[in-house]
């Protein structure tokens, strides 16, 4: 194994790793004493179960919804099936802070639980409808099919031999969503609820203890890794593949006759509550904007034109540095599996579970006590995007190096060119399209996001997602409009690729 490749890919999972045992060795170095004068405190309790509460609603109803919208498109005769399967997971579009935006502008009683608890289901209903549906098309149906020759009705069929070979993706799923809800931040602030993420930014704004705020971020972090440790354990013990070969087929339709109207309202309304209406709001705002043009209010088209330059800037930018740490972790772990490849890929996983507050407190603070010339710069910002990003790049480019035929290398090999060479010439031409599209999700993930731009972006840097934050914590929902309206076109970008994944496997 080339000693330079596994140098390569190591650097990746590192640079996740610091922040991750920066904030453990914070939160250690305070003593037990301190520790437990700052965790066991009303303020924590109060945290803890505002948290909580609204990561169980979430991943119940968002596990309720993305269940019957995959079944309802999968395997009934819906009108207009193909649509649904696109629109069912359009709500991605809207990022959560946006869709906040939307439902805070319209009145003030969706701030509070209610709200946030409207934005997150809305927003991430989609991550347990795409893995559940997926799984539906994957499922033999001659199991359904021998269960009802036994005398088992649909209604015993769905609960006694479909859900149990739907559990990995449902509850994978709903810990995707736990985790999401975990971690959010913009879509809470402005919503005025409190949770650990906006209790930390609060407290970093304001001045406060370094022991307590690491105190803070410990408890996060660790409720996030459990998450993260869950759904690996759900996704790893899972084996529901057939033991014979057989043939593959769709299920039959089933026809829904009187039921058809309700059905057409459960796939309806999540997608009417969680991308038209805050499609038609931002429209709302965008007319108020134009009508008020001259208010000092409103912002204007220069100001938006350079706070849509720096997204792009910082887009292409942290989307290039985060595929180039990805590509040799994800062809050391396509071509080379083994302990360590495994290892590193695991390592690099973590940074699902490292909320973007945490990891931006976490690099500002490393960049003060070591490398202050690199504090309030580009450079710290482009390094939390790649720590923030590559477990998305990891997975994307792993799977288009797995498509690449392995005995073009070996050709490659044979005619006398190096490992370089044959990964330059050879590999990347034909993983070109796949680590495109890895390049591309990215850049909708950077460029729409949030939280470590507001802490670690240098002083007069402004983004549409800063932008956004900042017109709408002053209720300048008019100036916010156009902002918001180029986010949310850029994540149509991002939505559309993943459609267009799904559809493609669809059989």
């Amino acid at each position: 194994m080339p000693v330079a490749l596994v140098l390569a890919a190591a650097i990746g999972p590192v640079l996740v790793l610091l922040p991750i045992l920066a904030t453990l060795a914070s939160a250690l170095g305070a003593g037990w004493g301190a520790a437990r004068a700052l965790l066991f405190r009303p303020l924590v309790a109060q945290l803890l179960g505002n948290t909580l509460t609204l990561m169980l609603a979430a991943m119940l109803a968002a596990g309720v919804l993305g269940l019957a919208s995959a079944w309802l498109v999968e395997r009934t005769a819906l009108p207009g099936r193909r649509a649904w399967a696109v629109l069912a997971a359009a709500p991605l579009a809207v990022p959560p802070f946006v869709a906040g935006y939307a439902w805070v502008s319209i009145a003030p009683v969706f701030e509070g639980f209610l709200g946030a608890w409207l934005v997150v289901t809305l927003t991430y209903t989609p991550l347990v409808y795409l893995p559940v549906a997926a799984a539906l098309r994957g499922l033999d149906p001659a199991l359904e099919e021998t269960a009802m020759a036994l005398g088992l009705g649909r209604w015993r069929v769905f609960l006694r031999v479909v859900l149990p070979q739907l559990r990995p993706a449902l509850l994978g799923g709903m810990l995707l969503v736990a985790l999401d809800v975990l971690v959010e931040f913009g879509a809470f602030a402005l919503l005025r609820f409190r949770t650990f993420t906006t209790t930390i930014y609060a407290a970093y704004r304001t001045g406060f203890n370094a022991d307590a705020a690491a105190m803070l971020a410990f408890v996060l972090l660790l409720l996030c890794l459990l998450c993260l440790v869950a759904e690996f354990a759900v996704r790893g013990r899972a084996r529901y593949a057939r033991v014979g070969k057989g043939t593959r087929r769709r299920a039959r339709p089933l026809a829904l006759g009187r039921w058809t109207l309700p059905a057409l309202m459960v796939l309806a309304l999540p997608v009417a509550a969680g991308l038209l209406l805050p499609l038609a709001t931002i429209a709302y705002w965008m007319t108020r904007h134009a009508a008020a043009a001259s208010s000092p209010a409103a912002a204007s088209w220069g100001r938006l034109l350079a706070a849509t330059w720096s997204s792009l800037w910082l887009g292409a930018t942290g989307a290039t540095l985060t595929v180039l740490l990805a590509l040799p972790l994800g062809y050391l772990v396509a071509r080379r599996p083994g302990r360590l490849a495994t290892l590193l890929e695991r390592a690099a996983f973590l940074a699902m579970g490292a909320p973007g507050i945490v990891v931006a407190l976490a690099l500002s603070g490393l960049a003060v006590r070591h490398a202050r010339g690199l504090y309030q710069s580009a450079g710290l910002l482009l390094v939390a995007y790649a720590v923030l990003f590559l477990p998305l790049a990891v997975v994307s480019a792993r799977a288009a190096l797995e498509q690449a035929q392995k005995a073009l290398e070996d050709v490659a090999r044979a005619l006398g060119q190096g490992w370089l060479a044959t990964a330059w010439r050879v590999v990347l031409p034909l993983a070109g399209p796949g680590l495109g599209a890895a390049a591309a999700l990215v850049f909708v993930s950077v460029s729409t996001e949030l939280t470590a731009t507001l802490l670690l972006a240098p002083i007069g840097t402004r983004t549409l997602a800063t932008e956004v934050w900042a017109n709408t914590a002053s209720l300048a929902f008019a100036a916010a409009a156009p902002y918001a309206a180029v986010m949310t076109l850029f994540s149509l970008i991002s939505t559309w690729l993943l459609a267009r994944r799904f559809a493609a496997a669809a059989v």
